[in-house]
C-alpha cells in the first residue's frame, strides 16, 4: 500500500529531474553555437537581399534568402551545422571597397570557406569583348585590370579575412538573373622597389606633382606681388596658373588610389575637372581679350584693367559652375545606374551601383571636356585673326607692344597646356606608355609655364632683379615695365 505513492513521488522527481537536465543541455548547446558558430559576413540584413542596387526585402520579390555554400580549402563541399551572420559593410579602415559578382558568366568565383573567410577566385577566362558588353561585369572588381589581363591558365585567387567583407545574394531584376554579391577591401598590395610602374606612378609621379605646384605658385606669387604686372593680362596669367595649382593638388590626391575612400575620390574628381576647365576658360578669356583689343579701332578707349577683369571672371567662373553642375548632375542621374540614386552614408541600405563609381562617369567628364574642346577652337580662330591683325600693323605703339608680348605669350601657353590635356586624354587608354608620357609631360607643363612666363619674359626678370637683389622699388606706373624693356631694361 505504502509502496505505490512512493514509487509515483520517484517518477515524478525523476522526470522533473529529466525536464531540467535537457533544459541545461538545450541552453549549453545554444551557448556553444553562438560561441562556436562560424561568422559569416552578410551585406543585407537577415530578412533581406541585394536588388539591383539596393539591399531590399526578399518576400516582396519572391526570392528566397541567401544560404551560404561552405568549401574547404582545398575547394571541397563542407556542411556546417552552425553559422551566424554579422550584417554591415565590411571595415576596410582606409583602404578602398570594391564589389564582386559571382553570376554565371563572370569570371569571378565566390567561395566562404570553413572557417568564415571569403575566397576570391579569377579564372581569367572570359574574353575583353565579353565582358564590356555586360555592363554588370564591366563595373565588377577583379583585382586585376580587364584589359590588361595576362595570358595564364591558372586562377588567381585572393582570401579575404573575417569584417573585410561581406557577401549577399543578389537578383537583377532587368535581366531575372541571380547571383551571389560581395563587398570586399582591397588586399594590400606589396611593395616592389624594383618595379618600374611602382617607381613612376607612385614615387616620381608625386614628386613631379609637387615639383609643378610649386612652379605654378612661383608664377602666381611673382605676377601677384610686381604692381606692374597686376594688370588684366597679369591678374588672367595669376588666376590660370592658380587653377593649374588646384589641378595638381587634386590629382595628387588620386595618385594613392589605395588610400582613400569613395567620397574623396568623387570630390577630387570633380575639384580636378572643374579647375582644369576653369584654366582653359580663363586662357580662352586671354585670348578673346587680345583679339578684341587688336581689333578694335581705338585701343585707347578702354574699361580699366579692374572692371574687366571682374567682367571675365563673372563670365567665366559662371560659365564653369553651369557646367561642372550639368556634369554631376549627369553623372548621378545617368552614370551611376538604373535608379540614378546617390549614396548615403547615413542610409540603412547598401547602394552598390554609387560604391562601384569611384570617379566620376564617363558621361560626366564628357560634359566637362567638350568645353575644353571647344575653347582650343576658338583660341585657334583668335590666334589666326590676331596674326593677321598684326601683320598689318606697320607702327607699334607701347599699348600695341605690350599686346605683342601677351600675344606671344598666350600662343605660347596655348600650345603648352594643350599638349598636356592631349596627353591627359591619351592616359585614358590605359596604356603604359602614355601612362609614362603622361607623368612625364605634366612635370614638362609646368617647367615650361614658369620659363615661358618668367624665364622668357626679359621685363619681369629685370623687376626681380631690380626688387629682389638691388632692394630697390619698382616701378608703379601702369605700362612701367614696358617702357623699361623697350628702354633696353635701363632707367
Amino acid at each position: 500500500m505504502f509502496m505505490k505513492p512512493f514509487l509515483f513521488i520517484l517518477l515524478i522527481i525523476t522526470k522533473s529531474q529529466a525536464k531540467q537536465t535537457d533544459q541545461i543541455d538545450n541552453n549549453l548547446n545554444d551557448v556553444a553555437e553562438k560561441v562556436y558558430a562560424v561568422k559569416i559576413n552578410k551585406c543585407c540584413e537577415a530578412n533581406q537581399l541585394m536588388i539591383d542596387s539596393s539591399c531590399r526585402l526578399a518576400e516582396l520579390f519572391n526570392q528566397t534568402l541567401w544560404e551560404p555554400q561552405f568549401k574547404s580549402e582545398d575547394g571541397k563541399d563542407v556542411k556546417l551545422k552552425h553559422f551566424q551572420y554579422e550584417t554591415g559593410l565590411p571595415d576596410c579602415e582606409n583602404t578602398q571597397m570594391r564589389p564582386i559578382y559571382y553570376l554565371k558568366n563572370t569570371e569571378d568565383e565566390l567561395n566562404i570557406l570553413s572557417d568564415g573567410r571569403m575566397r576570391h577566385i579569377i579564372h581569367h577566362e572570359h574574353s575583353i569583348d565579353s565582358i564590356k558588353e555586360d555592363p554588370t561585369q564591366s563595373n565588377s572588381f577583379s583585382l586585376h585590370d580587364p584589359i590588361t589581363i595576362p595570358e595564364v591558365k591558372e586562377p588567381t585567387s585572393y582570401i579575404h579575412d573575417q569584417r573585410k567583407y561581406c557577401m549577399d545574394k543578389i537578383f537583377m531584376t532587368k535581366t531575372n538573373i541571380t547571383g551571389e554579391y560581395a563587398l570586399v577591401c582591397v588586399p594590400e598590395v606589396k611593395i616592389d622597389w624594383k618595379d618600374t610602374n611602382f617607381l613612376l606612378t607612385k614615387i616620381l609621379n608625386p614628386i613631379f606633382h609637387g615639383i609643378a605646384i610649386i612652379l605654378f605658385l612661383a608664377v602666381a606669387i611673382i605676377y601677384f606681388i610686381l604692381p606692374t604686372l597686376r594688370d588684366l593680362a597679369g591678374n588672367i596669367i595669376t588666376t590660370i596658373n592658380v587653377c593649374l595649382i588646384v589641378s595638381q593638388a587634386a590629382d595628387f590626391i588620386r595618385i594613392f588610389t589605395e588610400y582613400s575612400n569613395h567620397l574623396s575620390f568623387m570630390v577630387t574628381d570633380i575639384i580636378l575637372y572643374i579647375s582644369l576647365l576653369g584654366a582653359f576658360f580663363w586662357l580662352n578669356s586671354f585670348g578673346f581679350y587680345i583679339w578684341k583689343t587688336f581689333k578694335s579701332r581705338n585701343v585707347f578707349l578702354r574699361v580699366t584693367d579692374v572692371r574687366k577683369y571682374c567682367y571675365y571672371s563673372s563670365a567665366v567662373w559662371s560659365s564653369v559652375i553651369l557646367m561642372a553642375a550639368l556634369a554631376i548632375c549627369a553623372h548621378f542621374l545617368f552614370d551611376t545606374g538604373s535608379n540614378g540614386q546617390m549614396n548615403s552614408h547615413f542610409s540603412s541600405s547598401i547602394l552598390v551601383d554609387d560604391m562601384e563609381q569611384e570617379t566620376i562617369g564617363w558621361l560626366g567628364i564628357a560634359i566637362f571636356f567638350t568645353p575644353v574642346a571647344f575653347t582650343i577652337v576658338f583660341n585657334i580662330f583668335f590666334y589666326v585673326t590676331t596674326l593677321k591683325v598684326i601683320k598689318r600693323i606697320n607702327i607699334y605703339g607701347r599699348i600695341h607692344h605690350k599686346l605683342k608680348g601677351c600675344f606671344d605669350l598666350f600662343i605660347q601657353l596655348f600650345l603648352i597646356m594643350t599638349t598636356a590635356w592631349l596627353f591627359l586624354l591619351m592616359s585614358w587608354l590605359n596604356i603604359d606608355g602614355l601612362i609614362y608620357a603622361h607623368i612625364v609631360v605634366n612635370l614638362l607643363q609646368a617647367i615650361l609655364v614658369f620659363y615661358v612666363c618668367i624665364v622668357r619674359q626679359s621685363h619681369v626678370t629685370f623687376l626681380l632683379r631690380k626688387s629682389c637683389c638691388y632692394a630697390q622699388p619698382v616701378p608703379t606706373g601702369e605700362w612701367g615695365d614696358e617702357m623699361t624693356h623697350m628702354n633696353g631694361g635701363n632707367y
